[in-house]
């Protein structure tokens, strides 16, 4: 499981991309991120999609990424 803290931001999706593969299955811990912008969204959405699991977010990320699913659906 990879805990993202704080302010995450596109810049920090490479990094985290790398991490993920290096750590083979994986989940997304997000208890304890703050904010996050809209490239963030897609990529957890992308990530969802993909069946990683992206786990106790915060009511407002649950929904963004929901948004952002459907309209990719």
């Amino acid at each position: 499981m990879l805990r993202l803290i704080g302010r995450i931001r596109a810049e920090h999706m490479r990094e985290l991309e790398r991490l993920m593969k290096r750590s083979g299955s994986v989940s997304l811990d997000l208890e304890q991120a703050t904010l996050v912008d809209a490239e963030v969204i897609k990529f957890l959405a992308t990530c969802m999609k993909r069946g990683v699991p992206v786990v106790n977010c915060l009511a407002y990320i649950t929904e963004w990424i929901a948004q952002e699913q459907q309209r990719h659906s």
